[in-house]
């Protein structure tokens, strides 16, 4: 996905490009650090950041310096590769149809090296004396290390050629060593018998060493196919093919080619391809891809649709409007995308130690076998060379490159499963420290369109009194019309004409009927103003409604009010279960809103919030916000609009409601694409489960290395004679892999 990107260096503007693109050909965290590492390096590459877990490289590059092909060209000199094109959802589709064969290939691999080391294995292990079963394991281990291994020796060669070392290198040297030192005892058997020691093979701990690490792989290819299941879903809800209307006659096209202006049938049960409105009929539309709602949505003339949404009965056209990855599907797959392939702050600093892991590893080895070759007494050659070797393999920093990102991954998934859209990583890893929430309420709390709660007729109200104030309402643009022109429609008001229509600024507006009468509309000023009846028992309801945060319009004749209406924004069902459930664990809950004090009073007295500020600017969210900050609070701001966006760019962790502005879901750094706020607890818990993950996979990761190392390189062999065979430490080094990918997809059965 391509983005432009204003970059200014004090009074110089350059514009980049920011792209995101799969890369191949890496096997561990010191990989995904050298990719990196590279990519920083070329001119015109302002920023370069690599996930392993997804295999993407996010770069910002001012194309006018360097090229996407020169981009690639530098990964192809080391061994890697970027794969190039329109992130557009079919290439989502290749992406994941490539992960699943890269999955396919590891599977087949790792089966087949599997059933070629087990009669190395049995012969090694069981029959290690017999002279005949050196020279059946020598062909199978060459098999299995020279064609199922290859990959490892050709990124070894291409990263040694650069100077520059990862995981690759650390298995060529173990499993190389371990073979041509069986070989030469094949061939030679006698160079060591001769001079007193034993002619020891270790084809099988090359071999086992290979197969653990494919096993390992295969895992972590699986992992990456589970964790980027929501990516192949959301896909999934697109159409392939289109059926436009063109010159009278209906034709099918690729969803690709569809072009904004253009004319779509859809057919019941039919999926909504692109974004836009319906130019004729009208049907029941399933939305709950985008609102959680199970309640199907009716669709006329005008009404909004969304791509991925689902036609439940009826038959329409509908114009494209938003078409390819403008629409709000395609938003919601980058923005789940981009979350999966941002980095958590604690990664930054275990890229940092994959990158000079092997290298220090390397080190240690060389340390041990010249420490067993001076110290190591009789056979020290043989214990210098299987000690080294154990280092080497147990060292291997798989589990190290996975502990964060696929944690993250999975986290980003189950988000996505309820409804809630995280758009980088660090916020998934701030959620849980935060300890105050900032709710906008227009649309947040509230339902962000206001509805006739209550009405109050005089007696000498009557029906064509009402038709009278139905298109008087319908004529007028004040934004509460619509919701007396929608309740008159529920109650089968008929229109009546309507003359000398007229709009007084901040009063209201006036009318004439058929009957010659003058009708008014509007507020009690504009009542006052005229002089107009009103008896006490409406005043006195004008009042309580009033004291509730209601807006009251007052519907008069040029003589006495007819009636008055209470119209207010709904809270929604499960605003005040959400704000106490929030409360109880210990989170300060504040309200803002731009409303007047009245309303803002009754709003949060009846969802239990007791700090908040009415009629306030953007600029006065932020600062509240920056205030909370400046307090020791780690803040999260919720909001759905414009006015919100730079609150939410102040605030710690961002989140924005799916039906807000296109601005506040930008800048939001999570996005619920339900109306539901139960879903920021359930985000916040996430948060903290995805965390703990983190710091649990850490844990499984060094663990490994801190206890193996050492023991590798014979550190208990002094004290109780114990030393590590290579194939138990390739062993070892495949269930630190396992236990980090086990421990992150264990995220995915948590309730939230």
């Amino acid at each position: 996905m391509s983005a432009e990107v204003i970059m200014e260096n004090k009074n110089d503007r350059k514009q980049s490009t920011k792209d995101r693109f799969p890369v191949t050909g890496m096997s561990c965290a010191s990989c995904s650090a050298s990719v990196e590492s590279i990519l920083n390096q070329l001119p015109g590459v302002h920023e370069a950041s690599v996930n392993f877990a997804n295999t993407t490289a996010t770069v910002e590059f001012d194309n006018s310096l360097i090229s996407e092909q020169e981009l690639q060209a530098a990964l192809q000199a080391v061994g890697y590769d970027l794969i190039l094109g329109d992130n557009d959802s079919n290439a989502l589709e290749e992406q994941e149809d490539r992960a699943t064969q890269s999955y396919q290939k590891a599977l087949r691999k790792t089966i087949w090296a599997a059933v070629l080391t087990l009669p190395v294995f049995i012969l090694g292990m069981f029959y290690m004396h017999w002279v005949p079963g050196r020279w059946i394991s020598l062909p199978l281990s060459a098999i299995v290390l020279f064609w199922f291994g290859r990959d490892f020796f050709i990124g070894a060669y291409r990263q040694a050629k650069f100077g520059k070392a990862n995981m690759d290198t650390l298995v060529a040297l173990s499993t190389g060593i371990a073979f041509f030192f069986s070989l030469f005892n094949t061939l030679f058997p006698d160079f060591f018998i001769s001079r007193g020691f034993e002619s020891h093979v270790y084809y099988e701990a090359a071999t086992v060493i290979i197969t653990f690490i494919s096993l390992g792989k295969l895992l972590e290819e699986r992992a990456k196919s589970n964790t980027s299941s929501a990516i192949k879903k959301l896909i999934g809800l697109q159409p392939k093919t289109v059926r436009i209307v063109e010159d009278g006659m209906e034709i099918t096209i690729p969803i690709e080619q569809v072009k904004r202006g253009q004319h779509i049938v859809i057919k019941p049960g039919e999926k909504i391809p692109v974004d836009g409105s319906i130019i004729t009929g009208d049907s029941f539309v399933d939305e709950s891809m985008i609102t959680g709602e199970p309640i199907a949505v009716h669709k006329t003339v005008g009404d909004t649709l969304f791509a991925g949404t689902i036609n439940q009965k009826g038959s329409f056209r509908f114009e494209a409007e938003k078409v390819g990855q403008e629409t709000l599907l395609a938003q919601i797959i980058q923005m789940v995308q981009e979350a999966q392939g941002s980095k958590a702050p604690v990664q930054g600093l275990v890229d940092k130690i994959a990158g000079v892991f092997v290298p220090t590893v390397i080190v240690i080895a060389i340390i041990t076998f010249t420490a067993w070759m001076i110290l190591g007494g009789q056979d020290a050659f043989f214990h210098a060379l299987l000690n080294a070797i154990a280092v080497l393999v147990i060292a291997c920093p798989c589990a190290l490159g996975l502990a964060t990102p696929t944690a993250i991954m999975v986290g980003i998934g189950k988000g996505a499963e309820h409804n809630i859209l995280i758009k980088d990583a660090e916020s998934l890893e701030l959620g849980y420290k935060v300890n105050a929430v900032i709710l906008d309420k227009t649309g947040t709390i509230t339902e962000g369109h206001p509805e006739v709660q209550r009405t109050h007729w005089t007696e000498t109200a009557t029906s064509y009194d009402k038709g009278v104030l139905r298109r008087i309402e319908e004529q007028s643009e004040h934004p509460l019309a619509e919701a007396v022109i929608k309740y008159l429609e529920q109650e089968g008001t008929p229109t009546e004409e309507v003359t000398n229509f007229n709009s007084i600024t901040g009063k209201g507006v006036r009318g004439t009927g058929v009957k010659g009468v003058t009708y008014f509309v509007g507020n009690f000023k504009l009542i006052a103003e005229h002089n107009l009846e009103i008896t006490a028992e409406v005043t006195q309801t004008y009042q309580e409604w009033s004291e509730e945060g209601m807006t009251v319009i007052f519907f008069a004749n040029q003589k006495t009010v007819l009636g008055i209406l209470g119209i207010t924004d709904k809270i929604k069902p499960t605003s005040a279960k959400a704000i106490a459930l929030l409360q109880k664990r210990g989170i300060a809950v504040h309200m803002l809103t731009g409303d007047n004090a009245r309303t803002a009073a009754a709003v949060s007295k009846l969802v239990g919030i007791t700090k908040f500020q009415a009629e306030v600017m953007p600029s006065d969210k932020a600062n509240y916000v920056k205030q909370l900050q400046q307090e020791g609070y780690t803040v999260a701001m919720v909001g759905d609009g414009i006015n919100d966006s730079q609150a939410l760019a102040q605030a710690d962790v961002s989140i924005a409601m799916g039906k807000g502005s296109d601005i506040a879901i930008d800048v939001a750094k999570m996005t619920l694409i339900t109306s539901d706020l139960m879903a920021i607890p359930q985000a916040l818990k996430l948060s903290k489960k995805t965390v703990i993950g983190i710091r649990q996979n850490l844990f499984w990761a060094f663990i490994y290395n801190l206890i193996g190392i050492p023991i590798a390189a014979g550190l208990l062999y002094p004290i109780n004679g114990f030393e590590l065979d290579p194939m138990i430490a390739g062993a070892a080094m495949a269930l630190s892999s396992v236990s980090v990918v086990t421990n992150s997809l264990r995220l995915k059965q948590i309730k939230i």
